[in-house]
């Protein structure tokens, strides 16, 4: 039976991030699969503000719609968008609020005295309130990986199960397996693009480059590595980071390199096998390390720059490995659906 289901979840102004492209994929599947779907995004606010933004997302109504009719179900993700009260209640959970779980020390180590004390304030009515909704407030609760999973075991002992995203729905194709490699990402220093730079300046065979793709706030530091490194000539800073560029990118590349810190999931993974190509990424980067089959799917390998430079050799010195990894993570990524997603998803009359 087809039901009105509102998928919600928070944002904050001119960043796109992955959460909004699950959010904006499940609207997708949910209308395909025959149901009425629409997508609300709640605030949350910069730093410091996120307990106001807590607040307007529990007092927003989502039992009706705009013409008076009964919203059947709501599916959330991330802080704090799952604060919506509704009866039917599935949290897809993305993430929550990083600097107050496993990011906490990095953050603590940031500031002073005075801020210390704040934040701590902060962090023990954030985690409290969390603990609350998630076990309280939601009917079902997964966590898009095992990474987010042992995050809420860890803090708050919360039960959860996993239900992996599949790629979002694009028009992936495979071309070739040109001599670079590829990575797309946000330009923050978590994602530790730099990584690449430094193996780059290691990699045996001069003809391979690298393409870099994203905006943000470490484009400018990137550039002057780049540059100190005498790179120039071999790694692309790409001004484009539009869908079509990416797809072209994926279609051509001879691998995909993504090694973050502690990723929640990573679509860049996903995506990379949906394009046949092997991803390379590093023992502590959290949701790729679930997905990529170290020799099977591609590598992983020590956050190093020479373990990472010897990987990027052989890659370019055998263009029939990289294609047998890729078909491996095609075929490993073609199990992991919208379809099946969408049947987890959608509660049935008993679980109301």
């Amino acid at each position: 039976m087809a039901k009105r289901i509102l998928v919600v979840t928070s944002d904050v102004p001119f960043v796109e991030g992955g959460h909004l492209v699950i959010a904006r994929g499940t609207v997708r599947a949910l209308r395909e699969a025959g149901h009425e779907a629409e997508l609300l995004l709640t605030p949350q606010n910069r730093f410091g503000r996120q307990l106001r933004a807590y607040a307007a997302t529990r007092f927003t109504d989502v039992g009706m719609d705009g013409q008076g009719r009964s919203i059947d179900q709501v599916i959330t993700f991330r802080f704090p968008s799952y604060a919506v009260r509704h009866p039917a209640h599935v949290c897809w959970l993305n993430h929550r609020m990083r600097e107050y779980y496993d990011l906490w020390s990095l953050l603590y180590s940031r500031l002073g005295w005075k801020g210390r004390i704040k934040e701590t304030v902060r962090r023990t009515l954030i985690r409290a309130i969390d603990n609350h909704l998630l076990k309280r407030n939601v009917t079902k609760l997964y966590t898009i990986s095992k990474t987010v999973q042992a995050r809420l075991r860890r803090w708050g002992r919360i039960p959860s199960e996993v239900l992996y995203p599949p790629p979002p729905q694009r028009a992936y194709r495979t071309e070739s397996y040109g001599s670079f490699i590829f990575t797309v990402s946000r330009l923050h220093s978590l994602k530790r693009i730099d990584l690449l730079v430094e193996a780059m300046a290691l990699v045996h065979n001069r003809a391979f480059k690298a393409i870099i793709m994203g905006e943000g706030p470490e484009r400018s530091n990137l550039a002057a590595l780049i540059k100190a490194r005498n790179l120039e000539g071999r790694i692309v800073l790409l001004d484009e980071t539009d869908e079509e560029t990416m797809l072209d990118r994926y279609a051509r590349c001879r691998a995909v390199f993504f090694s973050p810190l502690q990723e929640d999931y990573g679509f860049v993974t996903a995506e990379a096998f949906a394009s046949r190509k092997p991803v390379l990424t590093a023992t502590d980067s959290g949701g790729p390390v679930e997905l990529v089959e170290d020799g099977r799917t591609g590598f992983v390998v020590p956050p190093n720059p020479a373990e990472i430079a010897a990987k990027l050799d052989l890659l370019a010195e055998d263009k029939k490995l990289a294609e047998r990894l890729g078909g491996n993570g095609y075929d490993f990524i073609s199990g992991i659906t919208w379809e099946n997603a969408v049947a987890k998803l959608i509660l049935g009359e008993k679980t109301r």
